[in-house]
Formats: structure tokens, C-alpha cells, sequence
């Protein structure tokens, strides 16, 4: 599908990643936004106005039938993800969909086979494989030998609107799976290996979540190579902003470490702040003859990285890129499923308090 039309462009959801997707599709030549959806008039007329006015629709099929779009992009909460993108496949439009691809594996692999089936591209939106530092970063953890040790958190302390947002997203999905998925697909990314086995413990410290849900969650994971690794994550307005922000990997050479200047930081539940990293450290390990360091840490300057807006820009071109140039997505939908399938099979290992083998 090589055309010189703009892709016509249905979003749906109009919280923080639609809006910024929103304006990656409002600025670029390469797509045409034929509506918006929302369940709350506030949020899809704040963004219809700030955009210089589209047309809203309050039900997603609705505005599927009267659009007649060449593509959706969903950024609705987790609950409505697969059924959104299968009605959207259904209908013939390619998709870009926030992560993760469904509540569960089945779901998500029945996704993916429907967007094979209809053959129309599904993109999920794993922002970090666009962000040229993370790139640099995944680059530089190859360098390390084997077996890694990776050390990955992202903590948010939330309050007012986002921890609203944060509780509207654990109607249906846990911190552990929301935020985890993204960093069990940099891990694979880093070892080129094969998760094995998990283990997942769970705290609930809220009281304001449903019955069964849990706001902070860890998780460790073993890899085919020796590679193991560790993500924790937790929401809310107790959660502390000390040691919020852990990228660290150690391998036989050496580590590298994102080093983000928090000292500023007033919101660690901003998005912009899930993503910066202003520079990278590589220490190297190699000793010299007196048992000292043969060589000086290295840092490496990011200071230049996009913001999130500028990130979702990125991954809209690559979602006209695979339009157009009718890519095979293959790879990037088999990491979703197995990076999805991790962190769920955490979820089921706090749950029986054993090891789940993968």
C-alpha cells in the first residue's frame, strides 16, 4: 500500500497518549485525523479545541462507521485494547495500539492472528524501541558479555489527576503488567535470550483499588543464557521518589547505567520523566597489572533526546513507514506477546508464591 493520500486516522482515547499521539498525527503530512473518541466530553473537546477542531464522537463504533478510517489508534485503558483493535481489524483499518496487546495471552495472540488474517499492520506502542538513547542503551549492555544482570524500576508518586488515572487503570491491570511490559521487551532486547523462568511479589498499600489488586509489584527473571533481571513498579501517593528511576545493567566487562538528573523532578508520574535519561555511564571492569582500573568510565551525552511528544512522532512515522511499505511485523508482535506473558506469569507466581517456569 503505496499512496500519496494521507492515512486517514481514527484516535481513540484522549489522555496523556492520545493527546500526544493526537499531535504526532496533526502534525505529520503523512496522516489525516478523521475523528476522536472519548467516554468523557471534557477530555475529547479540551483536545478537538487545542488541535483547531476534529470531529468527536462519544462511541467508538459510531465513529468507526462514520469515519471509514484507514487506521485506529487506540490509547484507552488496558479492558478495551483488544476489543477495540480486533473491531477496528474487523473493519479493515490498520492499528496502532498502546500497550499491552490484551488483559491477557490468549487475547493477545488472538489479536495478533486476526491482524494476519485481515493482513492489515498492528503496531504496539513499545515507545522505548524509538528513543535513540534507549537504542544506545540496549547497544552498550551488548557489550557487556554474558550472563547480564539487569536492574530496572519505574516508581510513580502519583496524586490529584494522575493517581485518579492510575486507579482508572487498575480497574483492570496492576502496575507490574502496565509499566513491566515495556521493560521485559528492553531485557530481551539486551540478551537476545530467552526468559525461562519468573518470580513475582506483590504489596497492596492502598485501600482505594478493587478487591484483589495490588498497587507496587516486583518481579526477577532468568534467561536461557544465565542473563537473570529485575523490574519493580508502583503507583500511588505513598510511594517514595528516592531510587524511582533504576537502569542498570552488569555484565563480565563492565555496566552501563542510564543517569538521569532527578534533582529537579516534581512529578515522578510525569511521562516525560519515564523516559529521560540525559546521559549513560560505562564502567568497564578490565583491571591492569596492580589490580587497578585499566580504564576510565565513560559517559556518553543524551542530552539532545526527544520528549515524549517528539517520541510518539517517531513511532507514527514508523506506523506510516509499515502502512505504506506493508512491513512484516512479525518479530516486534512476537516480543509483545512474550513480554506480556512474563509479566502475567509474575502476576500468577505472587499469586501461588512459586517460580513459574515459561
Amino acid at each position: 500500500m503505496i499512496t500519496d493520500k494521507p492515512i486517514k486516522v481514527l484516535v481513540v482515547g484522549c489522555g496523556h497518549m492520545g493527546t500526544s499521539h493526537a499531535l504526532a498525527y496533526h502534525q505529520s503530512a503523512e496522516f489525516e485525523i478523521v475523528g476522536l473518541v472519548s467516554r468523557g466530553e471534557s477530555s475529547r473537546a479540551r483536545l478537538a479545541e487545542a488541535l483547531g477542531g476534529y470531529p468527536t464522537f462519544d462511541n467508538f463504533s459510531t465513529a468507526l462507521t462514520e469515519t471509514h478510517p484507514d487506521a485506529v489508534c487506540v490509547c484507552t485503558y488496558p479492558d478495551t485494547h483488544a476489543l477495540y483493535a480486533s473491531e477496528a481489524l474487523e473493519a479493515g483499518c490498520h492499528v496502532f495500539l498502546e500497550k499491552p496487546l490484551g488483559l491477557t495471552v490468549k487475547e493477545a495472540e488472538e489479536l495478533v492472528a486476526l491482524s494476519v488474517k485481515v493482513d492489515r499492520r498492528l503496531l504496539v506502542g513499545y515507545i522505548l524501541q524509538y528513543h535513540p538513547a534507549w537504542m544506545r542503551f540496549v547497544d552498550e549492555a551488548q557489550n557487556l558479555g554474558k550472563p547480564l544482570v539487569m536492574r530496572m524500576n519505574l516508581n510513580q508518586q502519583s496524586s490529584g489527576s494522575e493517581w485518579e488515572s492510575h486507579k482508572n487503570i487498575m480497574q483492570s491491570m496492576s502496575p507490574m503488567v502496565d509499566c513491566g511490559v515495556h521493560y521485559i521487551d528492553v531485557m530481551c532486547r539486551m540478551t537476545q535470550a530467552k526468559p525461562v523462568r519468573v518470580h513475582g511479589i506483590t504489596a497492596r498499600c492502598s485501600e482505594e483499588l478493587p478487591e484483589g489488586m495490588y498497587n507496587y509489584g516486583q518481579l526477577q527473571v532468568g534467561f536461557d543464557d544465565g542473563s537473570v533481571g529485575w523490574y519493580e513498579a508502583g503507583w500511588g501517593p505513598m510511594m517514595s521518589k528516592v531510587a524511582f528511576f533504576v537502569k542498570d545493567v552488569v555484565g563480565p566487562n563492565g555496566c552501563v547505567s542510564i543517569v538521569a538528573d532527578t534533582s529537579t523532578l516534581k512529578d515522578s508520574a510525569d511521562v516525560n520523566a519515564h523516559t529521560k535519561t540525559d546521559s549513560l555511564l560505562v564502567h568497564h571492569a578490565s583491571l591492569d597489572q596492580t589490580g587497578q582500573f585499566s580504564k576510565s568510565d565513560t559517559t556518553i551525552a543524551t542530552g539532545d533526546e526527544p520528549d515524549h511528544d517528539a517520541l510518539c512522532a517517531l513511532e507514527q512515522a514508523f506506523f506510516a513507514r509499515a502502512i505504506s511499505g506493508n512491513l512484516d511485523l512479525t518479530a516486534h508482535l512476537d516480543s509483545a506477546v512474550l513480554s506480556l506473558k512474563v509479566v502475567l506469569a509474575a502476576e500468577q507466581s505472587a499469586k501461588s508464591g512459586q517460580v513459574v517456569d515459561l
